[in-house]
């Protein structure tokens, strides 16, 4: 059997698997059963290395080693494989997010967060920017951005990053009301997010942007993040945001809103005018 390369970079990709575990497992696919030694041919390994490979694929629920002699190893249906694969790193996602759940109150953190404090505060508020790559860094920076927020929110997006903002940032937008911290959403309204707009409509202020793009941010009037990109023309991973301690600018944008808001429909109405509801 020869290996195909491609094959074997698209197996070790998915399934997390090193050169010589996804060359075995393949080639055991194409016998449904033999000896390490016949695998190690096949999959062109050398043979000292076949029994602690099978070993491995073993301990990962990939091959079953059959009972008698000659050793033989028989293959997992892949499909069987996958659903054994994603329960194992549904088990080590779960106990990670234990174990962080834990982390979160813990003395450490607490020790972390002094540092963190002492180190912030010699910071020169002119130096308190950034750039942020990648739609979950930037989503992640935006959370934190919100929940330090204690009097107004002004958010320019898109429909697509509405829809991506209302599924994460839901708890944070009802916390912020709970705070009565006041929540402007300006978003064109389109079938593709109205189911969105109605869920946030008892939360936060939403008027609909018609054809106007852009993603920008305020924070009470003293940050701003700018996404340089539309989220249509480039890839989630490319995305990129800058993000700035500016209240003249934060300021200006606030203004600029407050004047735009009157002539804008509200989302409520927006939704009935175009029949989304």
């Amino acid at each position: 059997m020869i290996v195909n390369d491609e094959l074997v970079n698209k197996v070790k990709s998915s399934f997390n698997l090193n050169t010589y575990e996804a060359r075995i497992w393949l080639a055991l696919l194409s016998k449904g059963v033999a000896t390490a030694g016949e695998l190690a041919d096949l999959a062109d390994i050398p043979r000292s290395r076949a029994y602690d490979v099978l070993e491995s694929l073993e301990k990962k629920g990939f091959v079953v080693m059959k009972l008698g002699k000659p050793i033989k190893y028989l293959a997992i249906p892949p499909s069987e494989v996958v659903e054994r694969v994603r329960k194992r790193y549904e088990e080590v996602v779960n106990r990670k997010v234990s174990e962080l759940e834990k982390l979160k109150d813990s003395p450490l953190v607490g020790e972390l967060d002094s540092i963190h404090k002492s180190g912030a505060a010699s910071i020169d508020i002119s130096e308190k920017s950034g750039a942020l790559r990648g739609q979950q860094n930037i989503i992640s920076h935006l959370e934190t951005m919100l929940k330090e927020a204690e009097k107004q929110v002004n958010i320019v997006t898109t429909e697509l990053s509405f829809v991506r903002d209302a599924i994460v940032l839901k708890p944070v937008f009802m916390e912020l009301k709970e705070r009565n911290v006041t929540v402007r959403i300006i978003t064109p309204i389109k079938d593709e997010n109205a189911k969105y707009v109605q869920e946030l409509l008892n939360y936060v202020e939403i008027y609909d942007a018609a054809d106007f793009r852009g993603r920008i941010v305020t924070i009470d009037s003293e940050e701003v993040m700018m996404m340089l990109f539309d989220e249509k023309e480039i890839m989630s991973s490319m995305d990129v945001a800058v993000w700035l301690y500016a209240p003249a600018l934060a300021k200006f944008l606030d203004q600029l809103i407050q004047t735009i808001v009157p002539s804008l429909p509200t989302g409520q109405k927006a939704l009935i005018d175009k029949k989304l509801i």
